[in-house]
């Protein structure tokens, strides 16, 4: 065999296997972050759905898009809450677009009447010691949107302070809160607009991927 054709196949071969691993590698990655995601979901989900509840929270589940409030073509996820049939509460996921670094996942629980019922953050990229105070472990920022609504703070009032709202910000970085704020904002105008349609869509069917 020619000597040029000879290292030309073996370079071949060691590329394919070195692709195939890098695959295979990052498919373990992925199912293994997912499935970290997820835990923390559901632990977070603990937190913001109420007690009185008595359908099956994580089956009564289903996914929806609205580039107005949530931007950037985000699929968002409702988890609806219910007693006797009647709405308790839901627990949206989405993000926050405008991030320092990128998206912010968040989680946030709205009673029926519109109320707050807190707001988590699943997964960021903002900058450690900075940006990261959005995280509950981190700081209690978070929990200043407890029972919160689009009446409280008052119209114009959603916004951090630097912008002449009531919410804090972080020394150093406005970035970061400013996006949890409007996006958390958005989220409950899109509640109000679409009350009965969150709490009367047909689930996603059975075995659908969860995120």
């Amino acid at each position: 065999m020619n000597p040029i054709f000879r290292s030309a196949v073996a370079l071949g071969l060691v590329a394919i296997a070195g692709t195939s691993l890098l695959t295979g590698v990052h498919s373990m990655t992925a199912d293994r972050i997912a499935e970290q995601e997820r835990q923390v979901i559901l632990r977070q989900l603990g937190q913001l759905i109420p007690e009185n509840y008595d359908n099956p929270l994580l089956d009564d589940r289903f996914t929806f898009s609205n580039e107005r409030h949530f931007p950037n073509g985000q699929t968002v996820t409702a988890w609806r809450a219910r007693q006797a049939d009647k709405p308790v509460a839901v627990v949206l996921q989405f993000n926050a677009v405008k991030g320092y670094n990128g998206d912010i996942r968040l989680l946030a629980g709205i009673n029926a009447d519109g109320t707050l019922r807190g707001v988590r953050v699943i997964s960021h990229k903002e900058t450690p010691g900075l940006g990261d105070g959005i995280e509950i472990e981190k700081s209690d920022w978070i929990r200043d949107f407890t029972g919160r609504s689009l009446a409280d703070p008052q119209p114009g009032k959603w916004a951090v302070r630097r912008d002449g709202g009531e919410f804090d910000q972080f020394t150093g970085a406005t970035i970061t809160p400013r996006a949890v704020v409007d996006a958390v904002r958005l989220a409950l105008e899109y509640f109000e607009a679409n009350r009965e349609t969150l709490f009367s869509a047909p689930p996603d069917p059975a075995g659908s991927a969860a995120p």
